[in-house]
């Protein structure tokens, strides 16, 4: 198997790839390692902040708050999840997976049980100025479909496994109409 190798654009030097600077003059490799966008798509998601998705407002409800009141809530406004706040902080999140998982079958006699109780806590979170590729990553390795996005320590956004697939969608058609 051969190796890959860099060549430095001072002096010429074929130098093993992933050294950070070159063995023959010791200028620093680290630009030429890093990794490039091949497509449109790869471009945004690398560079595009989490703020271009527009995430949507946050709805809301206090750890006390009876889960049957909390479905209800979501099934209202045809939402997938709701931020469980207490004095301005997020503490949870509650989700369609978290209903069906947590609920189930036994979701009528639960309703007067406080949604504390059957929320996620702590959810991973981004702040509006991450980029796209941190929401994409903390989705893929939490599992999560809802990504909550605090300023200043608050919660003021949720984005969503369909904010990333329409935005990907977009991406894709630029670039076929393009001829990218």
């Amino acid at each position: 198997m051969s190796k890959m190798m860099v060549i430095c654009p001072d002096c010429g030097y074929e130098n093993i790839e992933g050294v950070d600077e070159c063995a023959s003059c010791q200028q620093s490799l680290t630009p030429l390692s890093k990794p490039q966008p091949a497509t449109l798509l790869e471009k945004g998601l690398s560079e595009d902040p989490i703020a271009v998705l527009t995430p949507g407002t946050p709805v809301w409800v206090s750890s006390a708050e009876p889960v049957g009141n909390v479905l209800d809530l979501m099934i209202a406004e045809r939402i997938g999840c709701v931020l469980v706040v207490d004095e301005g902080q997020l503490v949870g999140i509650f989700s369609e997976r978290d209903a069906l998982l947590r609920l189930n079958v036994q979701a009528e006699s639960l309703r007067q049980r406080p949604v504390q109780e059957f929320m996620t806590e702590s959810p991973g979170t981004l702040e509006m100025d991450d980029k796209i590729a941190f929401a994409v990553h903390k989705m893929a390795v939490g599992g999560y479909r809802h990504v909550p996005i605090l300023t200043a320590g608050r919660p003021t956004g949720i984005i969503s496994i369909r904010d990333i697939l329409r935005y990907a969608t977009e991406k894709l058609q630029a670039a076929e109409a393009s001829g990218s």
